[in-house]
């Protein structure tokens, strides 16, 4: 592996079955009385959060003291961040504190990145813009192995709000490399404009596609960040690309249905489906953990421990 992870596409399929394999090893760890390992004793993990998420936050804390790292929390909140200090300034803070691994969530695409080209400690990203979320993409590849098996020939469908989405991007990039065929659906207006770059199929039908699909994964409309009506209404993107109960009796019945949350409930899946036992929404936070351990064992030597 690299010294970083900052996108999904930085990663060889060896790259990505490592991570997914040594995941499969970590998990074990969530299954006992006492959940530590101490392979990354002395080493410091900084999570530098200029946006908020409580999940991703909680996740990596609970993966770097579950592997013995000192862990240091950063928000941008009440720092000297929101009194102007640079994204560069601080790396030379968290430099001088001898930080050995970042994970940075940042509002600017191409943020870890920068903070890449400061730090000699390993970058992870943890969510940059509407850029990439590399380990989203990881841990919901891994909740699909664990569910289908090998990932070769797949048929995922990803449904939604992909323009604001770093999640469908990465996962686009990482199931591509893994071997399985990825599908975006969505109305034109929440595609972004080099969609057509992308190593995946584009549909604007989302019950033609059911049918056929193994995985539904299905995105959060990201009101937050749009400025403009990017659909009629609510109840209108419901209506064509809202994954209800019809809709659900159309899938295979093998197949899974994803989410990577928050999820607007009622609005882009129902409840009733969210809470069904094909939904592997739950397993995605737990698996969360298991794969930014593994991120971390690696990415800091923690094979040669």
């Amino acid at each position: 592996m690299k010294r970083h992870l900052i996108s999904a596409g930085d990663l060889t399929k060896d790259d990505a079955l490592l991570i997914l394999d040594t995941a499969e090893e970590l998990a074990s760890v969530s299954e006992r009385s006492i959940k530590k390992l101490p392979t990354l004793r002395g080493r410091t993990v900084v999570n530098l959060f200029f946006e908020d998420s409580t999940r991703t936050r909680i996740s990596f804390e609970a993966a770097a003291k579950r592997l013995s790292a000192d862990v240091i929390n950063f928000s941008a909140k009440g720092s000297s961040v929101s009194k102007g200090e640079s994204l560069k300034d601080t790396a030379l803070t968290l430099e001088a504190m001898g930080a050995d691994a970042v994970v940075i969530r940042h509002g600017a695409s191409g943020a870890p990145h920068r903070l890449a080209n400061w730090v000699h400690g390993s970058v992870v990203n943890a969510g940059d813009g509407t850029h990439e979320h590399p380990t989203q993409a990881l841990l919901d590849a891994f909740s699909m192995r664990r569910r289908l098996g090998a990932l070769e020939g797949r048929k995922i469908t990803i449904v939604g709000d992909v323009l604001h989405s770093r999640v469908a991007r990465s996962n686009v990039l990482l199931l591509g490399t893994l071997g399985a065929d990825v599908t975006l659906v969505a109305p034109p207006t929440l595609l972004p404009v080099s969609v057509g770059t992308w190593p995946c199929e584009v549909s604007y039908d989302l019950d033609a596609v059911l049918p056929k699909s193994d995985v539904v994964m299905m995105l959060r409309v990201q009101k937050e960040r749009m400025n403009a009506a990017y659909f009629p209404s609510e109840r209108e993107y419901s209506r064509r690309y809202g994954l209800d109960r019809d809709r659900f009796a159309k899938m295979p019945d093998d197949a899974i249905v994803m989410h990577p949350g928050p999820m607007n409930r009622g609005m882009e899946i129902a409840a009733e489906v969210a809470d069904s036992a094909r939904s592997t929404i739950v397993e995605q936070v737990a698996n969360g953990v298991t794969i930014r351990m593994a991120v971390l064992y690696l990415l800091l030597g923690g094979e040669t421990t």
